[in-house]
């Protein structure tokens, strides 16, 4: 991708906002600049790795020990889980599409200086297992970073089910100092307890151990409250029932080859999506779109 195939998609507008090149691992990315923020994205699993607002640490972690090579997930950022979440015997975790190098279809730049850019999922053996459809996914940057994955089915007569999550790692101070807020209420399931399902009773979840917990039929905001870096985060979203809230902790940094000992400290998941009893079922023809809108603030 050179200036000229820039300008031959998105018109000459889009020079200067996105600047295609070699990432780690020679793997192809995006560099997206904004007067706001900047972020990164590379086409191996349509995977945005980098979201900063100016003035401001970042807002995604990603992890120094991750590994970048086409058929291998990106530790941190924001990974596409799709058409499955978590284990399936003899297939990949999460499924296939954050292993894939997506096709990048369409910049967009706009009058109030946002840019959007579109990528698709490509033909795969693995989707031979499904129905047909098509997977795109619509990453905006400004203020704030807005991402659509967008699954729609092709099929004449056969109804698609499937799960899908944004995978979101988040950097924080000290995953013991933050607090998360909006899940009071909501049932989950907890798989640290061998998936004992529980209900979420605390207007404030704090982290003080090994969490992975799939919070069920949750569609509102959630923040992340970080008094050591002086910021709220927040997880807004559209057609999403399932909230994730994952931290590995101490045992399982140090299982996790892509992942430093360490670095449990400095990072939170909170995945939007549809996992489990959450499940989406497209008719023939149907399609439905997973919107998550990530925006922070100073915390008063």
């Amino acid at each position: 991708m050179t200036a000229s195939n820039i300008a031959e998609i998105a018109g000459p507008e889009a020079l200067g906002r996105v600047t295609f090149l070699d990432g780690h691992g020679e793997l192809p990315m995006l560099e997206i600049s904004t007067a706001w923020s900047t972020a990164a994205i590379y086409l191996n699993g349509a995977h945005v790795t980098h979201f900063k607002r100016k003035d401001e640490p970042p807002l995604l972690f990603l992890s120094q020990c991750s590994r970048f090579a086409e058929g291998h997930a990106i530790r941190g950022g924001i990974p596409v889980i799709f058409p499955w979440f978590g284990p399936r015997e003899g297939l990949a975790q999460h499924g296939y599409a954050r292993l894939k190098s997506w096709d990048l279809k369409e910049f967009a730049p706009a009058p109030d200086g946002s840019v959007s850019v579109r990528f698709r999922l490509p033909d795969c053996p693995e989707a031979s297992a499904f129905p047909p459809y098509t997977a795109d996914y619509v990453v905006t940057v400004n203020q704030s970073l807005t991402l659509q994955l967008i699954i729609t089915n092709r099929s004449k007569d056969a109804e698609f089910t499937f799960e899908n999550c944004l995978h979101t790692y988040f950097e924080v101070a000290d995953v013991t100092a933050i607090s998360i807020h909006g899940l009071k209420g909501a049932s989950y399931l907890d798989k640290v307890a061998s998936f004992l399902e529980k209900t979420e009773t605390s207007d404030t979840l704090r982290i003080a151990s090994e969490v992975d917990r799939t919070y069920q039929n949750t569609t509102g905001t959630v923040e992340i409250r970080d008094p050591r870096l002086g910021r709220r985060i927040r997880i807004e979203k559209q057609g999403s029932a399932s909230t994730v809230v994952w931290n590995p902790w101490i045992a399982k940094s140090r299982q996790m080859p892509d992942f430093g000992d360490e670095e449990y400290e400095r990072m939170i998941c909170i995945e939007s999506g549809n996992v489990g009893s959450d499940s989406v079922s497209l008719p023939p023809g149907g399609s439905s779109t997973l919107t998550v809108k990530l925006s922070s603030e100073t915390l008063a």
